[in-house]
């Protein structure tokens, strides 16, 4: 399979990163379905990927795109046997535990053409924790995008020891179709290329607050005022979202015994509990109008 054989791409994870990786498929040509075990997730995508296109269609980067027209030429559907039956290349983006993107894969395996290329958004997972769960190890890798997906363009391309070399070309060849800039890996490694480093950040952001040393606001303060950028660590945290950032110090906190990712992970839930995820909620670690 080469590049330009890939028609349809089977997003799984209708949330923040699979409706900007829908998009951006969508409006390179291709066929997108979007796959997810609740319905309210799916309506919630389809608001918000008319959202994304009216946001996104005056970017030079889609010049001569109608950006309408692509997100209204997407599927969405519950149902894992015909959202596979023509997938050519599937992107998974479910949340950050090993054991459920095991099952995930397990039974796209069964729905899926053996042509079918299987790759995987995680944040901080490694490709080989779940490899064999798949089914197919030798056609699976992380393809690993960041946000917006138009703007902040670079793609991990990043092979686990048993993924064919084939497959790694292939992916290099697809992110640059897709109008992404790839970085191949050489090996494994947590948190790819930017997010091993953002992730630091984030860490040592949430545990200032966690411990009490400075407000949210004051730690936010410190980071824009210094390298003059626009948002601080929590400010970002909150277009990425509260839920995506709690999942993966959660998950760490209870793989590692922890007890400092365990008291971020607390800080995190307090405001989930409170349903404040972020931007996507209107309220997260700051309110929104």
């Amino acid at each position: 399979m080469e590049a330009e054989d890939i028609r349809q791409v089977l997003v799984v994870g209708a949330g923040t990163m699979g409706q900007q990786i829908g998009l951006q498929c969508a409006a390179h040509g291709l066929d997108v379905v979007m796959l997810d075990a609740d319905p309210a997730a799916l309506e919630r995508a389809r608001a918000g990927l008319d959202g994304l296109a009216a946001f996104a269609a005056n970017d030079p980067v889609f010049d001569g795109i109608d950006l309408a027209a692509a997100v209204a030429g997407i599927t969405f559907t519950t149902d894992v046997a015909e959202a596979g039956a023509e997938a050519d290349l599937v992107s998974e983006s479910v949340p950050e535990d090993p054991a459920l993107k095991g099952r995930v894969f397990a039974a796209l395996n069964l729905a899926c053409p053996g042509r079918t290329v299987f790759t995987t958004n995680t944040s901080s997972l490694l490709p080989s924790m779940y490899a064999q769960a798949t089914g197919r190890p030798a056609r699976f890798a992380a393809l690993h995008f960041h946000q917006p997906v138009w703007a902040a363009n670079i793609v991990d391309v990043m092979p686990h020891p048993g993924t064919s070399p084939e497959v790694v070309r292939l992916l290099v060849d697809f992110a640059a179709r897709i109008g992404q800039v790839p970085i191949e890996l050489k090996r494994e490694s947590n948190g790819y290329v930017f997010n091993a480093m953002y992730n630091a950040l984030n860490r040592e952001a949430i545990t200032l607050a966690a411990n009490g040393v400075a407000s949210v606001e004051d730690i936010d303060k410190a980071w824009t005022t210094v390298t003059k950028m626009q948002r601080g660590p929590f400010g970002m945290l909150d277009h990425v979202g509260i839920d995506t950032a709690w999942h993966i110090t959660d998950y760490w906190a209870r793989v590692l015994h922890d007890e400092q990712l365990t008291r971020n992970a607390a800080f995190l839930k307090g405001y989930l509990d409170k349903g404040r995820a972020g931007t996507k909620t209107g309220k997260g670690f700051y309110d929104y109008g």
